[in-house]
Parts: C-alpha cells; structure tokens; sequence
C-alpha cells in the first residue's frame, strides 16, 4: 500500500473515529481504541487474487478464497446486490476470534439494552476488540442486575464505508457455511435500516440462507443433486425449525414477564422453570429432528434473556421470508421489493406476507 493511500485509510478511520467519539454515547477512548484495531484490519489487507496466486498460499486457503470470489461475483450478478468494493481483498489476523460483542438484557423483560452509534443508530449490543475489557463491562452490567451474553465473532460489516476484507477468522467455516457468512455480510451493504437491528439481522440470515441455496444449486458446476446443494437446502429448514422453537419459547415466558401481578423475584424464578423445561425439550425432541445442524450452541451457552435476544435477532420472521421468496419467485425479486419498500413503512417487518403493506401497490 502506498503512502499516499495509507494516509488515506488513517484519514478515513479517524473520520469516523472522530464523529462517533463526538456523537455516541460510549467514551472517546473506547471509540478511539475500536478505531485504531479497524484501521489495523484495513491497513494488513491483500488483494484476493494475490493471495491466491501466492506459492505460500495453502491449497485449502486458495479453495475458500475462490469460493469466496464465486459468491460475491454471483450475488452482484443474480440477487443484484450493490455490494462495493467489500471481499474484494483479505486479512490475516493473529487470532480465531475478531472481537467480542456484549449484549444486556433486564431479567425480568425481553427488553435489550441498547448503546447509540452514529450511522447505524440504535443498537443492542457492543462490540470490542480488547477482551478484557469486554469482561469488565459484562461484570458491571451483571453487578446492576442485567442478563449477559459476551460472544466472539468472526465477521463484521462497515456497511460500505470501507473494502471490508475477508478475515482468516472465516476460513475455519465449511463451504456452505463460508459462502452464508460472505451473502450475509455483503447484504448489509446493500440495504441496511438504521435502528432496525432484528430486521438487518434476519434479513441477512435470509440472503445468506437462501442465497446460498441459489449458489450452489444453480451456479455453474453446481446442481440440485449435489452435497452442498442438499447441505445449504438443509440447513435453511433447521434455521425455521429453530425459529418456531424460539418462538414457543418466547410466548411463554411473555406470559410470564408481562403479568403486572408477579412480583420481580417471582418472574425471575418462573423464567428459570420455563428456560429448563425449554432446554429438556430441544435436547430430547428439536435438536434429533434437525438435518444438517446441531445448534449445540443452545445447549452449551447459559440461556438467558440476553443469549435468547441474540437467538431472536438472527432468526426473527424466517417464514416470513421464506413466503416473500416463494411469491416474489427468486431470489433478487424478493431483495428489490424490500429495498424499495423500506422508506415507506415504520415497521420493514410490514413488507412481509402477513404485514400491513399491499404487494400490488408497490
């Protein structure tokens, strides 16, 4: 990278740095740090084609970084997706792990707590690139009595205002999986509703799910009768399966917290009884019926209201989805109607089968 375009990268970033310290409510110095970690990404980025014509490149590493191009390439070209200049180039990085993202909840409400950030808005959740001192912020929040959840991820998305690389992080993912993660994080750049978190979430666990199904059903050396076909077929059913669990899940314990008459202890203690019964049930019945995934996840990671907000985020009106697909008949119809129909509704929700929007008056 030349000066001239490094100098670039480091004006860019401390831009953004800059008004986000201004404007959001999270410490200069916590901006600042996030800053100076997403410049360093920037900054160690290749171009995929070099990195696959490098003799030091493993042959594992060259197969998912081609898959990667293939993907892109075709989520431009068939779903129409206006996705930048975004995997168009690659970052190693020095670890398995991006960053943590920390979210909160009280324990009596399924009700996120929430940090304001310039240019996304609202959001229910906080990432860090300094795991400890993601730690000291989960143990003050569960001092004041709120649910947590600290996750690692291995992905993000600047939304177009930068190239964002492909991570290393990405590479330990199978084929069908990969290729998910890259349609997921490629469709924020193409239609993102500022304080609308559930909506981007499942909108993109939709393109990545569906889109991946498209991919390798009907690419070019692809084919409905192929294993990463079935796989990527599979997998989106298990995604609406789990959706219908969670949300059976979620309806009783709203019983529960929306009762003005139960006492703050007692809602907290009957939770505990509901989450139990829950985990038995996807053990012993959900999790067998499952196809292609395990979400052993569920099972591993304490269940509360924090862990449960980040299951709904990703998984929120799948069905839904699923119905606009097969109305709208593929794919790039079903991302169009969307992304023209966003600005006219509060709720994007609404544009789903179901909601309060006329098709035929789009």
């Amino acid at each position: 990278m030349s000066r001239r375009a490094r100098m670039r990268l480091l004006l860019g970033a401390g831009a953004v740095v800059l008004v986000a310290s201004l404007a959001s409510a999270c410490s200069p110095m916590y901006v600042i740090r996030a800053g100076i970690a997403e410049a360093k990404i920037l900054r160690a980025r290749r171009p995929i084609p070099e990195v696959v014509l490098d003799l030091a490149t493993d042959e594992r590493t060259k197969t998912k970084l081609t898959f990667v191009v293939e993907a892109r390439n075709y989520a431009i070209s068939e779903f129409g997706l206006d996705v930048g200049r975004s995997y168009t180039s690659f970052t190693q990085l020095d670890s398995d792990t991006l960053q943590m993202v920390l979210s909160a909840s009280p324990q009596d409400q399924l009700a996120p707590k929430t940090w304001w950030f310039p240019i996304v808005g609202r959001v229910p959740y906080k990432g860090y690139f300094n795991q400890d001192a993601a730690i000291r912020e989960q143990d003050k929040l569960e001092e004041d009595g709120f649910d947590t959840y600290l996750r690692p991820t291995a992905a993000f998305s600047t939304l177009g205002w930068f190239a964002d690389p492909l991570l290393s992080t990405l590479l330990r993912l199978d084929e069908v999986d990969l290729v998910e993660t890259v349609l997921h994080e490629l469709s924020h750049n193409h239609l993102f509703v500022k304080g609308q978190v559930r909506f981007n979430e499942s909108f993109a666990t939709f393109v990545g799910r569906a889109g991946a199904i498209e991919f390798f059903c009907n690419r070019e050396g692809g084919g409905s009768d192929t294993v990463k076909c079935l796989r990527a077929q599979a997998r989106w059913r298990d995604h609406q399966r789990f959706e219908e669990f969670i949300d059976g899940l979620v309806e009783q314990l709203e019983v529960v917290y929306q009762d003005t008459a139960l006492a703050y202890e007692t809602k907290v203690a009957e939770r505990e009884v509901i989450f139990d019964r829950h985990l038995e049930i996807f053990a012993n019945d959900v999790q067998p019926s499952f196809e292609a995934s395990t979400y052993q996840g569920f099972l591993v990671t304490p269940l509360n209201n924090a862990t449960l907000l980040t299951r709904i985020r990703y998984n929120h009106r799948l069905q839904d989805f699923q119905a606009l697909l097969e109305r709208e008949g593929d794919l790039r119809s079903a991302v169009q109607f969307l992304k023209d129909g966003v600005d006219r509704v509060d709720d994007p929700f609404d544009l789903l089968p179901g909601g309060t929007v006329d098709p035929s008056a789009s």
